[in-house]
Formats: C-alpha cells, sequence, structure tokens
C-alpha cells in the first residue's frame, strides 16, 4: 500500500480509498492473518495521506472485523481470510477491459453475436471433416488408449514428433525434455507453480495476452509491464526492471506476438538473453502461433539452448480449441519436477487428444490444413486492414503473419468506450487496455482478421466510433 492506491481526482473520500486499499491486500493474500499491519504513522507517510484518515479507516476495518487491535502493539490481520477472489486482487477495471469478463463473454457469447475481438478462428476455418475421420480410424484402431490414464510425460510417439518440429525452429529438445498438457494455459500454469512463489515479480509484455493478468494474480506474484516494441521489449526499460524489481520470470510470445503481431528481432532476443543471464532471470516463451508463420522468426528457446528459457506450445489456435494438447520443453532436470506437478494437479494426461493430434500430424492433414490455413489468413490480413483504414483504424505494424492486427483508434477515443458502444450491436470487441498492465492501450483495439470478414463489422465500429466520439467530445 502507497501513494499510487490514492486517487485525489476520483472524488471518493480519502478513507473509502485507504479501506479499499487494505481489503485489497488481505484479499490478495499478500498479507496473512495475524500478520501486523503498518502503523498508522507509516501508513499515512506511504499513503500521503493524514493520521487521523487512517485512524478512521483502521477503525471502521477493526469495526467489520477484518482487522484487529492490540493495545500497545498496533492493528493485525484477523483470523481467518475469506475465500480467495481473483476479482479482488487486481484493480477495479471496466467490465470492457477487465480480462475475465473479456473471456466469460466470448466463450459464453450467443451464436448471433460477432466476435472481431476473440483470440481464435471460426469454427469454419477448422479441419472438421479429417478431424472426424481420424476420430473414426482411431476408434476401430484396438491399440488406441480409450479409457486408461494417459504416461506421465505423455504419448512417446507424439513428443517424438515434436522434437522434430522443434529442431526445424532450431530448437534442440530431446524427446525426454518434453512434457505433453491439456493446453498452453495449463502449461504455464504448472510452470508458475514450479518456478514461483507468492510475492516474486514477473515481467510480462505491455501489451500482452490478457489472461497472463488473471492467471499470475492467481498464483499472488507482483507484475511488472515493460513496453514492446516492434521488435521486442523495450530493452531500456528491460533492464531497468531488473535495477528496481529484481524479477524472477519473464513471460512472452517471441513470434506473432499477441496483441500486436510484432515478432522479436535477433538483436533484441540476444540482448534479452544476455541481461536474463546476468540477472538469473527465467523465461517462458509461449509459441503458441507458431504454425502460422510463413518463415520461423528467432526462437529465445533456439538461442538459448533450453539453459533458463523454458519453450511450451499448444494445438488450441491451429487444430483445435476442443482437442486439448500442449506440450512443454525444458532442461531434463526441470521436467521432473513439472510432471510431479502435473501428477499432484490432473494426475494422468488427456491420451485420447495426444492420440488424436498425432494421428492428424502423421497422415499429413495437419499439414495441408495449416498451408491453406496461412493462405487465407494473409488474405484476410489485407482485406481486414484495408477495411479498417477506411473508418481511421490505423494498424500499428503489418504484421508477418498470424491473425491480429493492432490498431490505434483516431485522437480522443477511448477504446473501452468504442467497445461499450460495439457491444449493443451484436459486436464484440477487444479494447486495448484489456491487454495492457500499466492502462495505457486506451486508444487501442485488437482485431482478429478471420473473425472481422462479416460485411456488417466494420460499420458496426464506424458508428460505435462516432457515437464514442460524441459522447467524448
Amino acid at each position: 500500500m502507497d501513494a499510487r492506491d490514492i486517487d485525489r481526482l476520483a472524488g471518493v473520500p480519502l478513507v473509502d480509498q485507504v479501506t479499499a486499499a487494505v481489503h485489497k491486500l488481505i484479499a490478495s493474500r499478500e498479507t496473512a492473518p495475524g500478520v501486523r499491519l503498518p502503523s498508522i504513522r507509516n501508513l499515512a507517510l506511504r499513503m500521503r495521506v493524514s493520521k487521523s484518515t487512517i485512524v478512521d479507516a483502521y477503525d471502521r476495518l477493526a469495526a467489520e472485523g477484518v482487522i484487529q487491535a492490540r493495545r500497545g502493539s498496533g492493528f493485525f490481520v484477523s483470523g481467518h481470510l475469506p475465500p480467495f477472489s481473483l476479482s479482488d486482487t487486481g484493480p477495479s477495471l471496466d467490465q470492457e477491459i477487465d480480462p475475465l469478463w473479456i473471456a466469460r463473454q466470448s466463450l459464453g457469447a450467443e451464436v448471433a453475436l460477432l466476435k472481431p475481438g476473440c483470440g481464435w478462428l471460426p469454427a469454419s476455418w477448422m479441419p472438421e471433416t479429417e478431424i472426424r475421420r481420424a476420430l473414426r480410424l482411431l476408434a476401430r484402431d484396438r491399440q488406441t488408449n480409450l479409457t486408461d490414464y494417459g504416461t506421465p510425460l505423455g504419448l512417446p510417439a507424439l513428443r517424438q514428433l515434436l522434437s522434430r518440429r522443434l529442431a526445424d525452429r532450431g530448437i534442440s529438445a530431446p524427446v525426454d525434455q518434453i512434457m505433453l498438457t491439456e493446453s498452453g494455459t495449463h502449461a504455464i500454469d504448472l510452470l508458475c507453480r514450479f518456478l514461483l512463489e507468492p510475492g516474486d515479480t514477473v515481467v510480462l509484455d505491455d501489451p500482452c495476452y490478457f489472461n497472463f493478468h488473471a492467471m499470475l494474480r492467481a498464483h499472488r506474484v507482483k507484475v511488472v509491464g515493460v513496453p514492446y516494441t516492434h521488435s521486442g521489449p523495450d530493452l531500456d526499460q528491460f533492464e531497468q526492471v531488473f535495477t528496481e524489481h529484481s524479477p524472477r520470470l519473464y513471460i512472452t510470445n517471441s513470434a506473432l506476438h499477441n496483441p500486436t503481431g510484432a515478432t522479436l528481432s535477433p538483436a533484441t532476443a540476444h540482448r534479452v538473453l544476455k541481461l536474463a543471464e546476468q540477472h538469473n532471470l527465467l523465461i517462458i516463451e509461449d509459441d503458441i502461433f507458431a504454425d502460422f508463420e510463413h518463415d520461423p522468426a528467432p526462437r529465445l528457446a533456439a538461442f538459448d539452448g533450453l539453459d533458463r528459457v523454458i519453450h511450451i506450445g499448444s494445438f488450441s489456435k491451429s487444430l483445435s480449441a476442443a482437442v486439448r494438447c500442449g506440450f512443454i520443453a525444458a532442461r531434463q532436470d526441470w521436467i521432473e519436477g513439472v510432471v510431479d506437478l502435473k501428477l499432484a494437479t490432473s494426475f494422468g494426461g488427456g491420451s485420447f487428444s495426444a492420440e488424436l493430434v498425432l494421428a492428424l500430424l502423421k497422415d499429413g492433414a495437419y499439414r495441408r490444413h495449416i498451408g491453406g490455413l496461412r493462405t487465407r489468413l494473409a488474405s484476410a490480413m489485407g482485406k481486414v486492414s484495408a477495411e479498417l483504414k477506411t473508418i481511421g483504424l490505423t494498424a500499428w505494424i503489418e504484421p508477418k503473419a498470424g491473425m491480429f492486427l493492432w490498431c490505434q483508434l483516431p485522437e480522443g477515443l477511448d477504446a473501452a468506450d468504442v467497445a461499450r458502444s460495439a457491444i449493443e450491436d451484436g459486436v464484440v470487441l477487444a479494447p486495448g487496455n484489456a491487454f495492457s498492465l500499466t492502462q495505457e492501450a486506451t486508444g487501442f483495439l485488437r482485431f482478429n482478421v478471420a473473425q472481422t470478414l462479416d460485411p456488417t463489422i466494420v460499420p458496426i465500429v464506424e458508428r460505435a466510433m462516432q457515437r464514442s466520439g460524441r459522447t467524448t467530445g
């Protein structure tokens, strides 16, 4: 708790803001039952308010039973904490930029809603016919495991194939250094359990995939954002983070960055790894969009040799979100510990999903699907970029591949206002601050080009911009 928790322009009494800050501290588990809170004088200095404001706030919290006053000793967190609530651990956000609300809205949305802000391809773009054929073949094959748990590391034949695919990107990962997971999200969750303690500091790109924010709040760590440029993280600010925060972990996309579509340059990659070595920083490289690339970009794991970089991927975006199959490639001495965590939290893996992915990879169906998908996405990228430009939305960068356009609104427009207006017309947008830890992406929207081809979307976005402009003006 400090002066950053106080907004003197908010029109909210200072005592209410102090009370809310203490509630947030306790809800986030940054303090535990029985722990002494800062003294009245100390907290007043830290928050830059009067001692009487702190006295009033502590009195209210004591009356609520949240804290206890002990004569001559100070104020302490009361006995049992309430059940953990993820929404209580972060800043209070408008629902249009709250990552959890956006996820609920996109996943639970009515079929009639158009979703240019979502992060996956339309169902009609996925190889459903090939998946159904592979399912029938597996069902007839008596060797297919339909009833038993998978092995701890996951299906050996699929891990062998993944090892060869990673080698094509310059990443040396023997089969015993690869473990299958249920998804990319599952992989990062396991790795956070393995690498982090509550209170550790994690560096994220700003902007970055919005679910990273929510997941890291669940792990009760501190998160610091570093601005992302056209070639990777801002190196000056990245280096400054080490001086100020001593981070333990950095999570990033090195290729086809989400949401910007940018690609890490070799020079930036080398500098990031040099800083990581100097400051004992670990890195998770999330590479779930790898198969959308036409030409492979630099991979941190390739330069690093899986020393301090852990490489993850999945098939949720490129094959099927219903077929849950991801993987972790890491140092061999780390894999055993991560396997134990996998067994402790989910026991066996989904062996049938792994069998299905293997079948599609082996018979060429996946290769043919990806070839067509790249062509289709390239066409959509050009078309949508041109259409958005006609209504004043300009791409921050022209991505080399992938599905995302990170677009800047005309000056003076707030993306959250535009998203709020568009939802009234049945269009779900993704405003920039949903991806920004520092909330400095107010003027940006992320568009999924594959989901923006419906001819009604761009006119609806234009009307939403016009209505928002009138409101702000």
